[in-house]
C-alpha cells in the first residue's frame, strides 16, 4: 500500500512530474472556446486507462433492488437522448498555488474545461429498476483499478437517490457530438454538473443501491476538506466559484511570462460556480484597482460565463488579476485558503505582463 505523502514547498518532486505527464490540462487560451475542443478538455485519470470495447461493454444494477438489471450500450440508446453543456472541475485545481502543497497532481489554474455531453438522464435509466425503499445512496464502480494509501479499490463514488434521480444527472456516451474517448471514459462515464469532477465516474460498469452512506476509499479516504490531518473534514461536492483570465499578448517559452504592445487590450476569460449557480458579476483588477466585465449569459446553466474588459495598457509592469462573484454572493477570495490536500482553491489567479 502506499504511503500518506508529506506537504512540500518549493520545486516538484519526480512523482509530481510524473502525474503532471500523464494528465494534461486546458491551455489557458483555450478559455476562448464556449465549449473546449475535445483533445484539450482536461484529464485526471487516478491508475491505468482500462480498455474496455463499447460492443461487449454491460452496466451491472444490484444491491437493493428487486431483481439484478444488466443493460448493453445498445439498451441505452434505445433511451431518450439528451445533451447538456457543462463546465468540469477537478478538485485539485491550484493546488501548485498554494505554499506547502499535499504532493498530488501539481495543477496550477489548467484542469478545468467545458464540454457538449450527450447520453441520458440517469432517472431514466433506473426508471424500471424498484429500488428498495431502504436504499440511501447509489454506489458508482469504474473499471479503473489500482492502489493508493487508503488501499487496492476500484474507483467508486455514491450520490444520494434523491440526487442521482435528478434530471441533470447523466450517462454519458458522446462528448462534443463525437464518440466518448478512451480517456474520457469511453463506452459510457457518468455527468454530475455542478459539482467538482470527482463525482463523474468515468468507465462506469456497475451500480449498487446501498442501505448505509458509501465508505469506499475515494468517498472517505480523499475528497474531503480538512484544515489539520485530523480533523474530520467536510465532503468536497459543489464547486467553488472561480474565473480565469486568458493571458494577454504572448509567453516566453520557458517562463511563461507575458508581453504586450502598448494600447488597448480586451482582456477575457471565463467564471463559474456550483451547482448550476450563476454568474452575478466578475471584476478585473489591474494593478490593485478594480473595475467591472461585461458578462455574457452561457446557454446552459451548469457552463461557463464569459467575460470581457477593454484595459488601456501603458508601458510598464503590470499585475491582472480577475475576481468572480456568483448569484448566491459568494466570492472568490485574493489568497488561496489551505487545505490539507489542495482541493477547491479559488484564489485569484494573478498574471504578470510587461508593456512594452
Amino acid at each position: 500500500m502506499s504511503k500518506l505523502r508529506d506537504h512540500k514547498q518549493g520545486d516538484f518532486s519526480r512523482e509530481e512530474v510524473t502525474l503532471a505527464n500523464r494528465n494534461s490540462g486546458i491551455a489557458l487560451e483555450m478559455l476562448r472556446y464556449d465549449v473546449t475542443p475535445v483533445g484539450m478538455h482536461y484529464l485526471l485519470t487516478h491508475f491505468d486507462y482500462p480498455y474496455l470495447e463499447a460492443e461487449s461493454w454491460k452496466l451491472e444494477i444490484g444491491g437493493l433492488i428487486d431483481k439484478a438489471v444488466e443493460l448493453s450500450l445498445d439498451d441505452l440508446r434505445a433511451l431518450p437522448q439528451v445533451s447538456q453543456t457543462v463546465t468540469l472541475e477537478c478538485a485539485g485545481n491550484g493546488r501548485a498555488n498554494i505554499d506547502n502543497r499535499y504532493q498530488s497532481m501539481p495543477w496550477q489554474h489548467e484542469a478545468v474545461s467545458t464540454a457538449k455531453w450527450t447520453g441520458v438522464r440517469l432517472s431514466d435509466v433506473l426508471q424500471g429498476v424498484a429500488i428498495d425503499a431502504t436504499a440511501i445512496e447509489l454506489a458508482f464502480y469504474g473499471a479503473d483499478h489500482g492502489e493508493d494509501a487508503h488501499g487496492e479499490h476500484d474507483y467508486g463514488r455514491s450520490l444520494s437517490v434523491a440526487h442521482a434521480m435528478q434530471p441533470e444527472v447523466m450517462l454519458v456516451y458522446e462528448m462534443n457530438d463525437l464518440p466518448l474517448l478512451p480517456q474520457h471514459g469511453a463506452p459510457v462515464r457518468m455527468i454530475v454538473p455542478g459539482w467538482y469532477g470527482m463525482a463523474s465516474v468515468k468507465w462506469l460498469t456497475r451500480i449498487e443501491a446501498i442501505d448505509q452512506p458509501f465508505d469506499g476509499p475515494q468517498q472517505v479516504g480523499t475528497y474531503i476538506y480538512r484544515d489539520k490531518p485530523e480533523d474530520p473534514g467536510t465532503f468536497v461536492q459543489e464547486i467553488r466559484v472561480k474565473s480565469l483570465m486568458i493571458p494577454p499578448g504572448f509567453p516566453d517559452f520557458y517562463s511563461r511570462r507575458r508581453f504586450a504592445e502598448a494600447g488597448q487590450i480586451e482582456l477575457m476569460g471565463r467564471a463559474w460556480s456550483g451547482n448550476g449557480v450563476g454568474i452575478a458579476s466578475v471584476e478585473v483588477g489591474i494593478d490593485g484597482t478594480w473595475r467591472e466585465a461585461t458578462l455574457t449569459a452561457p446557454e446552459c446553466r451548469y457552463a461557463w460565463t464569459r467575460w470581457h474588459c477593454s484595459w488601456d495598457a501603458t508601458p510598464g509592469e503590470h499585475v491582472l488579476q480577475c475576481r468572480a462573484r456568483d448569484a448566491n454572493g459568494q466570492v472568490q477570495p485574493l489568497e488561496p485558503r489551505w487545505d490539507v490536500q489542495g482541493f477547491g482553491n479559488n484564489g485569484v489567479q494573478t498574471v504578470r505582463v510587461t508593456v512594452r
